[in-house]
């Protein structure tokens, strides 16, 4: 707590041996920000420019691509200044908003997924009914959903706890995430409760959609031998991306939950997987 200015305080307790491999980690993180920066923006820059690419598919994986951005400008700056500060610290209402925006575009993330595992249906096993499905308007909605309704559904949690008081000041991790609920003198069961709502609406009921239009897309392609190569490896490496990213975001969630004493270098590993997943997301989905 900051007397001077009333400003409580929040001291990060997941960075591993940061003091003696700061630059290094530095350098990495930087890197990895600039790639994620460039590359997504050089690939929505072609998607806007030209206009042959102005079809729902492409406007989706440009939206999604916009996302990766802002997910990561939520994390990468804060890390990057706490590499070469002395102290890891963040304001507790930064800190609610990193919490914030860090769930809210990750259910962005999986809207996105799951309008674009639907887009492929369509086109796939309706493709004469494509044009009037997936019309300028459906689009247009499904984007406004897909940032809306998760930031909606993050806000509820992030409300009640700004008045909540706070009795720790330690947060074993590098970031602000679920593990918040941690810091609060008196723990919510409502919040646990919401909590494990928003999991399943924002995570588990999309991942469990995208496997059902896919598997529909892949029984469809398995029965016409023109587009079952191509379905399968359009598909397939999707699935394993978004595989890899659910797994990461029930760790996250669910750590706190569960109250596991997981070691410290284990919790940097997966939060740095969360960090770097996005290039492997946009490779997967532009090859």
């Amino acid at each position: 707590m900051d007397n001077r200015f009333n400003v409580t305080y929040i001291t990060f307790d997941g960075h591993v041996e940061v003091h003696k491999y700061r630059y290094l980690y530095f350098v990495i993180m930087f890197t990895m920000y600039i790639l994620i920066i460039s590359s997504n923006f050089t690939i929505v820059s072609i998607i806007v420019i030209h206009k042959s690419l102005h079809e729902p598919m492409y406007i989706f994986i440009a939206a999604l691509l916009i996302n990766s951005v802002l997910f990561s400008t939520v994390i990468y700056p804060k890390l990057l200044i706490d590499f070469l500060s002395e102290k890891q610290i963040i304001s507790y209402p930064a800190c609610l908003f990193q919490w914030f925006s860090y769930y809210s575009l990750a259910g962005s993330e999986f809207f996105l997924l799951s309008v674009m595992a639907y887009d492929r249906y369509v086109s796939i096993c309706n493709p004469l009914q494509y044009s009037t499905i997936m019309r300028k308007t459906t689009v247009n909605m499904f984007l406004i959903c897909a940032w809306i309704l998760p930031a909606c559904q993050v806000l509820v949690p992030i409300l009640l706890s700004v008045k909540k008081t706070i009795c720790k000041f330690h947060l074993k991790g590098i970031l602000c995430n679920s593990t918040v609920h941690k810091l609060h003198c008196v723990s919510s069961r409502l919040l646990h409760i919401y909590g494990l709502v928003v999991f399943v609406t924002s995570v588990l009921f999309p991942v469990l959609f995208i496997f059902f239009t896919y598997t529909r897309i892949l029984v469809i392609s398995y029965r016409c031998r023109g587009v079952r190569r191509k379905a399968a490896q359009t598909c397939l490496p999707h699935l394993l991306v978004l595989i890899n990213f659910s797994c990461l975001i029930a760790y996250d969630v669910l750590l706190a939950r569960l109250e596991l004493d997981v070691p410290i270098t284990l919790r940097l590993i997966m939060a740095l997987q969360i960090v770097t997943y996005q290039p492997l997301l946009i490779q997967s989905f532009m090859d």
